[in-house]
């Protein structure tokens, strides 16, 4: 194995290699000093390149990241007091309360030692990107740090240290509710007012020059914590330092968000999003679970990738997104872990599938047709969209690309020159006893196993 500092000199030899156009044997995978892809090429000798022992496939983007989230994951499962009763039970809202006591005393330090270690797990699943949708700006009691951008640094620290690749959000966030609510005491470490927030992306504008590792994006949290005209506001901060940067926003998570904002302008989330702002291919819509027919065929017809987080979306009894539908009307989908109750895209893709299967009675839903692996189009419809998502050129092993990839192979050996390369990933997804990520590379670099 190479030094996980430096690029592979002479490449690598794939014995089955994922690539846009379907699976391939021996194929030579080269990419340059920036761990840019320069050569990808089948039906090719070894010569002095290193041979990799599995089948190769793009490795995944997580369009969706709350990295603190991690060191909550699975400390909220204690039924509350009201446990059983319809009207008060637990639930997501329930749950964000929960998060908001976690945040109480976690400082720049913890943040982190948090998120280093998410993505180092995220290196070991498969993961080889990350969109970190970041709203713990500031201290405790709401003051700002004595640098604005202090946590959003130490993220990117996090990043470089463990070796993943990232497109941070900012979020911005300004009020507690639907038309201009006021925000919760809970809810002062992450809010900004507009001219806060432009002057917060113009600080960290310069960590992200020639870094083609990172990538700028900023997330509006949401139509209930950022009213239209601040919106606008906060895109437009984005679009002076890099007008085709990524815009991610959580959108018709909870049937509660819908009944809201109905409430409040009479029209659903996703309807009012398309009426005050343009989207299109550089938006991620986060969960987008509860949607009317109408509202899930313009996000497909816009471009913009639905960013669906199925493991965490069914830990906090958010609903089903309506994936065949929504694949049926061409649209684009990445794949997130959220809350990080998974870490492993493997599982999130599973969720995805076998939602789908519980809801329709029906089996290999979201396959692409007669005969296609379930598990192959899902990944190569994530890795699209994933890369959309992000603003960054991943998600395929394809001259020009970042050399980003994935190793998986089989504990009984037959993960090196299996018979069908698609069979593994099938059950790496689905049956993943004895199916393991063998190695991650990020830009030409070996990041798992060290």
């Amino acid at each position: 194995m190479q030094n996980p500092s430096e690029p592979n000199p002479t490449g690598w030899l794939a014995p089955w290699a994922l690539l846009p156009d379907g699976w391939h044997r021996d194929v030579l995978i080269e990419c340059d000093v920036q761990g840019r892809l320069t050569r990808v090429e089948p039906g090719s000798a070894p010569g002095a390149a290193t041979r990799l022992d599995g089948v190769v496939v793009p490795g995944l983007p997580n369009v969706h990241s709350h990295a603190f989230q991690f060191a909550l994951a699975g400390k909220a499962e204690r039924a509350g007091p009201h446990h059983g009763d319809p009207e008060r039970a637990d639930s997501f809202w329930s749950w964000r309360e929960a998060m908001y006591g976690f945040l109480a005393e976690l400082d720049p330090d913890g943040i982190e030692a948090i998120a280093t270690r998410l993505y180092r797990a995220m290196l070991a699943r498969g993961y080889t990107a990350v969109g970190e949708f970041h709203y713990v700006h500031h201290a405790p009691d709401g003051r700002p740090y004595a640098d604005p951008a202090e946590t959003s640094r130490r993220l990117l620290r996090a990043a470089e240290t463990a070796g993943i690749g990232i497109t941070l959000l900012p979020v911005y966030y300004e009020d507690g509710g639907f038309g201009g609510a006021a925000p919760g005491e809970r809810q002062r470490r992450f809010l900004h007012d507009p001219d806060g927030f432009a002057r917060l992306l113009q600080a960290l504008a310069p960590e992200f020059r020639d870094r083609p590792d990172r990538r700028l994006g900023i997330a509006p949290h949401s139509l209930r914590a950022a009213r239209p005209e601040r919106l606008r506001a906060a895109v437009s901060a984005l679009d002076g330092i890099d007008p085709t940067a990524p815009v991610h926003i959580h959108v018709a998570e909870q049937p509660k968000e819908v009944a809201d904002c109905l409430a409040w302008c009479g029209r659903r989330p996703v309807e009012l999003l398309f009426d005050i702002q343009p989207v299109d291919a550089r938006w991620c819509l986060v969960h987008a679970t509860h949607l009317s027919e109408d509202e899930r065929r313009a996000i497909a017809r816009s471009g913009a990738v639905a960013g669906l987080c199925p493991a965490t979306e069914a830990n906090l009894g958010d609903g089903l997104f309506p994936a065949e539908a929504f694949l049926a009307d061409g649209g684009a989908i990445g794949i997130g872990s959220d809350s990080h109750v998974s870490v492993d895209p493997a599982e999130e893709l599973r969720w995805l599938e076998n939602g789908q299967r519980l809801f329709t009675g029906r089996r290999t839903v979201l396959a692409d047709g007669p005969g296609a692996s379930v598990g192959v189009g899902l990944l190569q419809r994530v890795c699209r969209g994933g890369a959309t998502a992000l603003g960054r050129p991943i998600g395929a092993l394809l001259a020009g690309r970042r050399a980003d990839f994935v190793v998986l192979a089989a504990d009984d050996g037959e993960g090196d020159r299996p018979a069908d390369p698609s069979e593994l990933v099938d059950r790496w997804i689905f049956a993943p006893a004895g199916i393991r990520v063998a190695e991650t590379v990020v830009g030409g670099r070996s990041r798992f196993p060290r």
